[in-house]
Protein backbone atom coordinates (compact mmCIF):
# COMPACT_ATOMS: atom_id res chain seq x y z
CA UNK A 1 0.00 0.00 0.00
CA UNK A 2 1.12 3.36 -0.68
CA UNK A 3 1.23 5.88 1.94
CA UNK A 4 -0.83 8.93 1.40
CA UNK A 5 0.73 12.05 2.43
CA UNK A 6 -0.92 14.37 4.87
CA UNK A 7 -1.49 16.81 2.11
CA UNK A 8 -3.33 14.30 -0.03
CA UNK A 9 -5.43 13.26 2.89
CA UNK A 10 -6.41 16.83 3.57
CA UNK A 11 -7.36 17.55 -0.04
CA UNK A 12 -9.44 14.41 -0.41
CA UNK A 13 -12.12 15.46 2.15
CA UNK A 14 -12.31 18.85 0.49
CA UNK A 15 -13.14 17.23 -2.83
CA UNK A 16 -15.78 15.06 -1.12
CA UNK A 17 -17.22 18.15 0.57
CA UNK A 18 -17.40 19.95 -2.79
CA UNK A 19 -19.18 16.98 -4.33
CA UNK A 20 -21.54 16.80 -1.34
CA UNK A 21 -22.17 20.55 -1.56
CA UNK A 22 -22.88 20.30 -5.29
CA UNK A 23 -25.22 17.37 -4.66
CA UNK A 24 -27.02 19.13 -1.82
CA UNK A 25 -27.39 22.30 -3.93
CA UNK A 26 -28.79 20.26 -6.82
CA UNK A 27 -31.09 18.41 -4.43
CA UNK A 28 -32.22 21.70 -2.91
CA UNK A 29 -32.85 23.16 -6.36
CA UNK A 30 -34.76 20.02 -7.41
CA UNK A 31 -36.80 20.18 -4.21
CA UNK A 32 -37.53 23.89 -4.79
CA UNK A 33 -38.67 23.15 -8.37
CA UNK A 34 -40.83 20.29 -7.09
CA UNK A 35 -42.37 22.53 -4.42
CA UNK A 36 -43.08 25.21 -7.00
CA UNK A 37 -44.61 22.56 -9.29
CA UNK A 38 -46.83 21.34 -6.44
CA UNK A 39 -47.90 24.91 -5.68
CA UNK A 40 -48.70 25.53 -9.34
CA UNK A 41 -50.72 22.30 -9.51
CA UNK A 42 -52.70 23.30 -6.43
CA UNK A 43 -53.31 26.76 -7.92
CA UNK A 44 -54.44 25.16 -11.21
CA UNK A 45 -56.88 22.89 -9.37
CA UNK A 46 -58.16 25.88 -7.39
CA UNK A 47 -58.61 27.96 -10.55
CA UNK A 48 -60.41 25.10 -12.33
CA UNK A 49 -62.76 24.81 -9.36
CA UNK A 50 -63.41 28.57 -9.35
CA UNK A 51 -64.04 28.48 -13.10
CA UNK A 52 -66.52 25.60 -12.73
CA UNK A 53 -68.37 27.46 -9.96
CA UNK A 54 -68.50 30.74 -11.89
CA UNK A 55 -69.67 28.90 -15.01
CA UNK A 56 -72.40 27.14 -13.02
CA UNK A 57 -73.46 30.45 -11.44
CA UNK A 58 -73.60 32.05 -14.88
CA UNK A 59 -75.76 29.20 -16.22
CA UNK A 60 -78.10 29.50 -13.23
CA UNK A 61 -78.44 33.27 -13.70
CA UNK A 62 -79.05 32.79 -17.42
CA UNK A 63 -81.80 30.24 -16.75
CA UNK A 64 -83.40 32.44 -14.09
CA UNK A 65 -83.40 35.45 -16.43
CA UNK A 66 -85.00 33.34 -19.18
CA UNK A 67 -87.76 32.24 -16.77
CA UNK A 68 -88.29 35.84 -15.64
CA UNK A 69 -88.44 37.01 -19.27
CA UNK A 70 -91.08 34.41 -20.17
CA UNK A 71 -93.06 35.29 -17.05
CA UNK A 72 -92.87 39.00 -17.87
CA UNK A 73 -94.05 38.39 -21.43
CA UNK A 74 -96.81 36.06 -20.28
CA UNK A 75 -98.16 38.56 -17.75
CA UNK A 76 -97.31 41.74 -19.64
CA UNK A 77 -100.98 42.63 -20.19
CA UNK A 78 -101.95 42.19 -16.53
CA UNK A 79 -102.05 45.93 -15.76
CA UNK A 80 -104.06 46.60 -18.90
CA UNK A 81 -106.51 43.84 -18.02
CA UNK A 82 -106.93 45.21 -14.48
CA UNK A 83 -107.75 48.63 -15.95
CA UNK A 84 -110.38 47.11 -18.25
CA UNK A 85 -112.29 45.42 -15.41
CA UNK A 86 -114.01 48.67 -14.26
CA UNK A 87 -115.07 49.32 -17.85
CA UNK A 88 -116.63 45.86 -17.95
CA UNK A 89 -118.35 46.58 -14.63
CA UNK A 90 -119.83 49.78 -16.08
CA UNK A 91 -121.15 47.91 -19.13
CA UNK A 92 -122.70 45.24 -16.91
CA UNK A 93 -124.37 47.93 -14.80
CA UNK A 94 -125.81 49.39 -18.01
CA UNK A 95 -127.32 46.02 -18.87
CA UNK A 96 -128.75 45.65 -15.36
CA UNK A 97 -130.29 49.12 -15.57
CA UNK A 98 -132.33 48.06 -18.63
CA UNK A 99 -134.31 45.76 -16.35
CA UNK A 100 -135.59 48.70 -14.28
CA UNK A 101 -139.18 49.74 -14.47
CA UNK A 102 -138.40 53.31 -15.53
CA UNK A 103 -140.16 54.86 -18.46
CA UNK A 104 -138.65 54.57 -21.94
CA UNK A 105 -137.45 58.18 -22.08
CA UNK A 106 -135.88 58.03 -18.61
CA UNK A 107 -134.28 54.66 -19.41
CA UNK A 108 -132.88 55.96 -22.71
CA UNK A 109 -131.41 59.02 -20.98
CA UNK A 110 -129.76 56.86 -18.27
CA UNK A 111 -128.34 54.50 -20.90
CA UNK A 112 -126.92 57.39 -22.92
CA UNK A 113 -125.32 58.84 -19.77
CA UNK A 114 -123.93 55.42 -18.77
CA UNK A 115 -122.52 54.78 -22.23
CA UNK A 116 -120.91 58.24 -22.30
CA UNK A 117 -119.27 57.65 -18.89
CA UNK A 118 -118.13 54.18 -19.99
CA UNK A 119 -116.54 55.57 -23.16
CA UNK A 120 -114.70 58.20 -21.10
CA UNK A 121 -113.53 55.53 -18.63
CA UNK A 122 -112.44 53.27 -21.48
CA UNK A 123 -110.59 56.11 -23.26
CA UNK A 124 -108.80 57.04 -20.02
CA UNK A 125 -107.72 53.42 -19.49
CA UNK A 126 -106.43 53.15 -23.06
CA UNK A 127 -104.51 56.43 -22.80
CA UNK A 128 -102.98 55.26 -19.52
CA UNK A 129 -101.42 52.41 -21.52
CA UNK A 130 -100.23 54.53 -24.45
CA UNK A 131 -103.18 53.89 -26.77
CA UNK A 132 -104.57 57.10 -28.23
CA UNK A 133 -107.20 57.90 -30.80
CA UNK A 134 -106.03 59.52 -34.02
CA UNK A 135 -107.22 63.10 -33.78
CA UNK A 136 -109.91 64.19 -36.23
CA UNK A 137 -108.21 67.59 -36.48
CA UNK A 138 -104.89 66.21 -37.74
CA UNK A 139 -103.98 66.87 -41.37
CA UNK A 140 -104.20 63.87 -43.66
CA UNK A 141 -101.28 61.50 -43.13
CA UNK A 142 -101.22 58.27 -45.17
CA UNK A 143 -99.39 56.53 -42.32
CA UNK A 144 -102.35 56.88 -39.97
CA UNK A 145 -105.25 57.67 -42.32
CA UNK A 146 -106.88 55.57 -45.01
CA UNK A 147 -108.74 57.68 -47.56
CA UNK A 148 -111.77 55.61 -48.52
CA UNK A 149 -113.39 58.35 -50.59
CA UNK A 150 -112.71 61.80 -51.94
CA UNK A 151 -115.35 64.46 -52.50
CA UNK A 152 -115.48 67.99 -53.81
CA UNK A 153 -115.73 70.51 -50.99
CA UNK A 154 -115.69 74.28 -51.01
CA UNK A 155 -115.29 74.48 -47.20
CA UNK A 156 -112.12 72.39 -46.92
CA UNK A 157 -108.84 72.60 -48.87
CA UNK A 158 -107.88 69.80 -51.24
CA UNK A 159 -106.21 66.86 -49.46
CA UNK A 160 -107.73 67.74 -46.07
CA UNK A 161 -110.04 65.49 -44.08
CA UNK A 162 -113.73 66.24 -44.58
CA UNK A 163 -115.20 63.46 -42.45
CA UNK A 164 -113.99 60.54 -40.33
CA UNK A 165 -115.82 57.32 -41.13
CA UNK A 166 -114.01 55.15 -38.53
CA UNK A 167 -111.60 56.30 -35.81
CA UNK A 168 -108.00 55.19 -35.89
CA UNK A 169 -105.78 54.33 -32.93
CA UNK A 170 -102.06 54.53 -32.19
CA UNK A 171 -99.98 52.70 -29.64
CA UNK A 172 -97.43 55.32 -28.68
CA UNK A 173 -96.35 56.39 -32.20
CA UNK A 174 -97.17 53.17 -34.02
CA UNK A 175 -100.57 52.90 -35.75
CA UNK A 176 -102.81 50.11 -34.45
CA UNK A 177 -105.60 50.85 -36.89
CA UNK A 178 -105.73 53.51 -39.58
CA UNK A 179 -108.56 56.00 -39.44
CA UNK A 180 -110.94 55.66 -42.38
CA UNK A 181 -111.55 59.16 -43.70
CA UNK A 182 -113.12 61.08 -46.54
CA UNK A 183 -110.82 63.71 -48.03
CA UNK A 184 -111.52 66.79 -50.12
CA UNK A 185 -110.54 67.00 -53.79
Amino acid sequence: MSKQTDEELQTQPLENEEENTELSEAEAEAEAVENEFDLLQEELISLKDKYARVHADFDNIKKRLEREKYTAVEYSNEKFAKDMIPVMDALQMAMISTASEAGPEELLEKLKEGIDLTIKQFTTSLEKHGITMVSHDEPFDPNIHNAIQSIDSEDVESGQIVQTFQSGYKYKNRPLREAMVIVAN
